[in-house]
């Protein structure tokens, strides 16, 4: 899974993008690309209890895009290349004031998001345009591109109200074609608003209402996150930081809460494999069956699949012991068919 983390210059993408990876920020102006561990306090749980000799978190690619400046990306094709293959992308606005860190354009994350979501639409444009010429070269040629401009039409007249594609209502079909374009704004959106410690503890900042009430109109997730306490979050240990987000009113980091609302956007969610060996977070898909989930692991699992033994998570840390939950009859035998439940703890029995 990817996600391409885009903003303006200075709205501290690249801080979170650190955070997420423990990635060095280059100033090449190129997008970077690293590998973030996905926070998970259940597969921490799981260690403390099975005392594996290894843990292994699930994993997200995190690309941090050149900070987006408006109308220097108008054509879309720079910025189409560094996210085209995202799965979903997070867009950092800025709110924090600072008199180290210079603004772009002054304070104003509900402009910066509308400019963005501007050059998003105009990148999708320049796609779309291309894509109905060569099929209007094609039209009495070939009769199977009737569908897909059908399709293209309708996205047409989205991006003309200078909607994102994310609004369109289709069917499976529909959208099964249009994944093939990779329009950006048919991605699924996820905005981080980036606020410094003041505004963390009073709850406000510069243009929130403007924000909030636009994002719901679009029906994208908002989340408050400052990078800058992250940033020295990350620095204490577990215990020291644990107080100093109880300061603040903070249940968990910022990092977490955006991870969290990434596998809630793009229906994601984990299983465990836990034992002496090693805990392991697994990421799947919402609905997939206990044999999609072996394949996962192994493709031979998912082939040789006997069964899954199932125990759910707040079971076995409840009762603490494997062998416990199985006296109290709360472990299960499935199928390949059992459509796996986020949290399940699962073994797999397989021959190949």
């Amino acid at each position: 899974m990817k996600i391409g983390i885009i903003g303006r210059p200075q709205s501290g993408k690249s801080t979170l993008f650190q955070l997420f990876t423990n990635h060095e920020v280059n100033s090449n102006n190129k997008t970077q690309v690293a590998v973030g561990k996905v926070p998970d306090p259940r597969v921490d749980v799981l260690a403390s209890l099975q005392k594996p000799l290894k843990t292994t978190y699930a994993t997200i690619d995190f690309l941090d895009v050149p900070g987006f400046i408006p109308g220097q990306n108008s054509n879309g094709k720079s910025f189409l290349q560094s996210v085209s293959d995202a799965d979903a992308l997070v867009l950092v606005t800025r709110a924090f004031e600072s008199d180290i860190v210079p603004s772009y354009n002054g304070i104003q994350p509900y402009g910066d998001f509308n400019e963005i979501q501007q050059e998003l639409v105009v990148a999708d444009w320049s796609l779309l345009e291309t894509r109905l010429e060569r099929i209007a070269k094609q039209r009495g040629k070939n009769p199977q591109v009737a569908e897909e401009l059908a399709i293209l039409e309708k996205c047409q007249k989205t991006l003309e109200q200078d909607l994102p594609l994310r609004q369109l209502e289709l069917t499976e079909d529909e959208e099964k074609l249009l994944r093939t374009y990779d329009f950006l704004t048919k991605k699924p959106l996820i905005v981080a608003v980036n606020v410094d410690e003041e505004q963390m503890r009073s709850g406000s900042y510069p243009q929130q209402r403007e924000l909030e009430e636009e994002l719901e109109r679009l029906h994208i997730p908002l989340i408050q996150v400052s990078a800058q306490i992250e940033a020295e979050i990350n620095e204490l240990d577990r215990e020291d930081a644990e107080l100093f987000m109880e300061e603040l009113g903070i249940t968990e980091s910022g990092i977490a809460r955006i991870a969290q609302t990434v596998y809630a956007h793009l229906g994601l969610i984990s299983f465990f494999t836990a034992g002496e060996k090693e805990v392991h977070s697994w990421t799947i898909k919402k609905g997939d069956t206990a044999s999609r989930a072996a394949g996962k692991i192994h493709s031979d699992i998912e082939r040789g699949f006997i069964r899954a033994e199932v125990v759910s998570y707040e079971d076995l840390v409840q009762h603490g012991t494997m062998q416990t939950v199985k006296e109290k009859g709360l472990f299960r035998l499935e199928g390949r068919d059992y459509v796996v439940q986020d949290g399940d703890v699962i073994t797999f029995r397989f021959n190949v």
